[in-house]
C-alpha cells in the first residue's frame, strides 16, 4: 500500500467541507461517519458520502470512511453505503480486538459482492482505542484485509481513559504504546499511524508532536483540520538534505565495492551495505511523494 503521510478527517455531515476536501493537499481522507456526526443526521450523512465517494477519487484524493461501532457489530447500513468504486478502505473504530477486525473484513467483503466491487478491494486500518487492542496489536496488524493500525493519543480521549495515563505534550507517557503499534505494524508489514494533534491552531506544537511521531517510526499522523495538512505532509517527507546525503552514500558505498570492499568511511561514519539499503529506502521514498506516487 502506498504510505500515507496526512490521514485527515472531514465531517461526514458538512457536504462543504467534502467539497473542499481534495484541495487540503492531505495523502488521505477519512469521511467521517462516527464520532463527528449527531445521531439525528446519520442517515443523511450516510447519504452525502455515498454520493462524493467517487466525485473524490477522480480527483485524485485516497478516501476512507469511519463506521460507527454498535455493542456488536460495525454499522452495516454505513458499509452497504460507502463500500462503491472509489472507496480505498474503512477505518475500523474501538475494535475490542482481532475478532472485531475479523468481523469487521466480513462485513465489507458481504458489502462487496453484493454491491459487485471485487471482493478484498477495501481495506481496513483499525484504531486501537481499547487497552485490549493495544495489547493485541500485531495479532490485529497481521490480518490479510488490514493496511495499516493507528496508535493515536490525542488529549483526555479514549486511550487516555484507557490506559489512565496523563497526557503531555512530550508525550513520554505514550512511547510504549506507539512503539508497539510500530513494531506490530512493521512486521507484519503494514503501515503504522499515529496522531493526534487536537490543539489544531497550535502549529509549533503540532510540528514537534509529528516530527516525535516520525523518530518513533510512524509513517504518518491522522489529523483533524486542513491546517495541520502542510507541516504533517513536510515532517513525513525526507528533505532535500536527507536525500542529497543519502544519495552520497549510495555513491561512496558503490565506489568502495568497484574498489573491492564490503564497506566505507563516508561523513565521519562507517557505513556498509545494511546503511546503504536504508538510504536507498528513503530515497524511494522521497521519490514516491514528490512524483505523486
Amino acid at each position: 500500500m502506498k504510505p500515507i503521510r496526512s490521514f485527515l478527517f472531514v465531517p461526514a455531515n458538512k457536504e462543504r467541507m467534502i467539497d473542499k476536501a481534495a484541495d487540503a493537499g492531505a495523502d488521505a481522507i477519512i469521511l467521517d461517519l462516527e464520532d463527528s456526526v449527531p445521531p439525528d443526521e446519520k442517515a443523511e450523512a450516510r447519504a452525502l458520502v455515498a454520493g462524493k465517494i467517487e466525485a473524490l477519487a477522480a480527483k485524485g484524493q485516497r478516501v476512507w470512511v469511519r463506521v460507527n461501532k454498535s455493542a456488536h457489530l460495525y454499522d452495516y447500513d454505513d458499509l452497504m453505503a460507502v463500500v462503491r468504486p472509489g472507496l480505498e478502505g474503512i477505518v475500523v473504530s474501538k475494535p475490542w480486538g482481532p475478532e472485531d477486525v475479523h468481523t469487521a473484513a466480513c462485513m465489507v467483503a458481504e458489502a462487496e459482492a453484493r454491491n459487485n466491487l471485487e471482493v478484498g478491494s477495501v481495506r481496513l486500518i483499525p484504531i486501537l482505542e481499547t487497552a485490549r487492542s493495544m495489547q493485541l496489536c500485531f495479532e490485529i496488524a497481521e490480518h490479510p484485509r488490514v493496511a495499516g493500525i493507528v496508535g493515536c493519543t490525542a488529549k483526555n480521549a479514549d486511550v487516555a481513559r484507557a490506559l489512565g495515563f496523563i497526557w503531555t505534550p512530550q508525550g513520554r507517557e505514550t512511547d510504549y504504546l506507539k512503539s508497539r503499534v510500530v513494531m506490530a505494524a512493521r512486521a507484519a508489514g503494514k503501515l503504522p499511524i499515529g496522531g493526534l494533534w487536537q490543539q489544531v491552531k497550535d502549529l509549533e506544537g503540532l510540528d514537534s508532536f509529528t516530527r516525535y511521531d516520525r523518530q518513533l517510526g510512524m509513517a504518518g499522523d491522522l489529523i483533524l483540520h486542513p491546517s495541520n495538512v502542510e507541516i504533517v505532509n513536510r515532517v513525513f517527507t525526507p528533505t532535500a538534505d536527507e536525500v542529497a546525503y543519502y544519495r552520497g552514500m549510495v555513491e561512496a558505498l558503490d565506489a568502495a565495492q568497484a574498489a573491492g570492499r564490503a564497506s566505507v568511511m563516508y561523513d565521519g561514519e562507517h557505513i556498509d551495505i545494511a546503511h546503504v539499503k536504508t538510504a536507498r529506502d528513503i530515497i524511494a521514498l522521497a521519490e514516491g511523494f514528490s512524483s505523486g506516487g
